[in-house]
């Protein structure tokens, strides 16, 4: 049950956040201001708003049903075979369970070329994106595999190892409507504080990913570039990051309510 919740709550979210994530990812990538990646998405018109939906829906669905499902089957495997410390085995089980969530990576992949205007004249669907980089071999679904990596495990250790913690300091919950708000509250302030974390990680992967063949440049040395393009600022680095909390605030808080009314339902 823990993987059909997962999956239903990622199903929600994308459906409703999709549209500030694809002006997020024009930030990101171009680091533009909001207001100019919303006039760039208005320019490619309604008929694209929701270009590149399936792989995220694909991606996002089955990652977070592997993200809820994995890491309590292996908190339940490591509890029963191990006689280390709780909170380590929790820990380990979810950066076990963020790391087999990599092997989705060409749905990352296949997402960031979809948005990307540049590439609207390529393919048209994420069939087409498939097919593309299929000719540069394997390897090329899985370019930006590192910055996942990176993001991945610690993210999903914080978000499991705080999300109790940060409920119980909530006021308690007397009824299931309340029940239900601490739960989005606590899955939104964690998502967001992870979102803003790691914003940079996620900067240098959609740079990665918005490359179709060539040469695979390391993480270090796209950071680099990237650090270098921006003026060296700091807040350049972090721009669209405003957008990304709260875009994480409503996204993870509607994972995590969903995610848990659902589990008291089956």
């Amino acid at each position: 049950k823990h993987y059909l919740c997962g999956y239903c709550a990622a199903f929600t979210n994308i459906a409703v956040t999709f549209p500030i994530q694809k002006v997020l990812f024009r930030q990101q990538l171009y680091g533009l201001k909001t207001k100019d990646a919303v006039h760039q998405l208005q320019k490619d018109g309604i008929r694209n708003l929701y270009r590149g939906i399936l792989p995220p829906l694909m991606q996002k669905t089955t990652t977070l049903a592997l993200m809820f499902g994995l890491y309590e089957d292996f908190s339940s495997l490591l509890h029963s075979h191990t006689s280390a410390p709780e909170l380590l085995t929790r820990s380990m089980a979810a950066v076990l369970a963020g790391t087999t969530e990599a092997v989705l990576t060409p749905f990352e992949r296949v997402q960031t070329l979809l948005q990307d205007y540049k590439h609207h004249d390529k393919f048209t669907n994420t069939y087409q994106a498939f097919k593309v980089l299929k000719v540069h071999g394997m390897r090329e679904y899985y370019r930006g595999l590192v910055p996942i990596l990176l993001r991945n495990g610690p993210s999903n250790a914080l978000f499991f190892g705080l999300r109790g913690p940060i409920k119980q300091c909530l006021p308690e919950a007397t009824s299931y409507s309340t029940h239900l708000v601490n739960d989005f509250i606590c899955g939104g302030l964690l998502g967001a504080m992870l979102g803003f974390l790691f914003f940079p990680v996620n900067v240098v992967k959609t740079r990665m990913q918005a490359q179709i063949g060539g040469e695979f440049q390391s993480f270090s040395k796209v950071f680099v570039k990237i650090w270098l393009e921006r003026d060296r600022k700091l807040i350049h680095l972090f721009r669209g990051a405003h957008l990304n909390y709260h875009r994480s605030v409503l996204s993870w808080g509607i994972i995590n309510a969903t995610y848990e009314f659902l589990l008291k339902l089956l």
